[in-house]
């Protein structure tokens, strides 16, 4: 299905730590006030619904597809279709950092976090399982695909997902500030508009990334979600360090106009980049070398 013209909400929010309830109540509210304004979608945040840091809580906090808890949020989504953050309890006792789609009543699609960093201050593995696949899905609003934070900053997942049919790519994201600019600015917040940008432009594809705000833990997060257009330049941003909800329309036209300008998703030899792909990896020992 295209893309429709809708309107989109990016909330940037500060989830109350391992607190449920707190944060439940948080996104029916929400939710809510998004859908008073004409929107069609509301995105939340990376572990929305848990809070970042929340290391050995995971177990308890977790919930199922099917959990109780999540009851009123899918009947709000007959109303607005939401993104939501959270610890998933998947099959097997694994547990994951997902972000379920709801829409119409009903979970649509879950994507797992299939970058977990262990670098800085990050641990991510020791506490969740990866995520196996990238999949492009099908909404009233046409077809997204969800990366969730340093899922972006891997380019073959944009990009798999752009070639899976997805025009908007949403990105939920809890990214607590490192280094400063010149200008004040924390410079992993430049780094992260830079890549949005680039993103949307070389894929003509919306990017919407809702970034958390708050503190945890003693990190600060810096919020700063934005809605980039195909053409790469931004449609919508939220402030810096504060609670808000971003809204935005989105332009099947401005879709159409940037793919005529720029047929690079036409363009794109997937044959040829599965070819070198293989030869790298049996370069690199990854594969058996009589397989071709």
């Amino acid at each position: 299905m295209a893309l429709q013209r809708w309107k989109i909400a990016l909330a940037q929010v500060a989830p109350a730590l391992g607190d449920l309830a707190r944060n439940l109540a948080l996104h029916e509210k929400l939710a809510r006030e998004a859908a008073s304004h004409g929107a069609g979608l509301v995105l939340f945040p990376e572990l929305s619904l848990t809070g970042y840091f929340i290391k050995d809580l995971v177990p308890t906090v977790a919930l199922r597809r099917e959990s109780p808890e999540l009851a009123p949020l899918l009947a709000l989504s007959r109303q607005v279709a939401m993104v939501v953050g959270l610890a998933e309890a998947g099959p097997g006792h694994r547990f994951y950092n997902a972000a379920m789609y709801l829409e119409g009543g009903a979970v649509r699609h879950v994507h797992r976090k299939v970058y977990l960093p262990t670098y800085g201050i990050f641990d991510e593995q020791r506490y969740f399982a990866a995520g196996e696949q990238i999949r492009a899905f099908e909404t009233a609003l046409g077809r997204l695909a969800i990366l969730i934070c340093e899922d972006l900053w891997h380019p073959a997942l944009p990009y798999l997902a752009a070639h899976d049919g997805a025009e908007l790519i949403l990105c939920p994201s809890s990214s607590p500030g490192r280094g400063l600019d010149p200008d004040g600015r924390f410079a992993n917040a430049a780094a992260w508009e830079t890549a949005n940008r680039a993103y949307a432009g070389l894929l003509t594809v919306y990017v919407a990334y809702a970034g958390r705000v708050g503190y945890e833990d003693g990190a600060c997060f810096w919020g700063g979600s934005e809605v980039i257009g195909p053409s790469g330049d931004p449609v919508a941003k939220a402030p810096y360090l504060d609670e808000a909800l971003l809204e935005a329309e989105l332009d099947p036209g401005e879709l159409r106009r940037a793919r005529i300008a720029n047929p690079l998703l036409r363009d794109e030899r997937l044959d040829l980049a599965l070819r070198e792909l293989e030869a790298l990896l049996r370069r690199r020992g990854g594969l058996d070398p009589n397989d071709k």
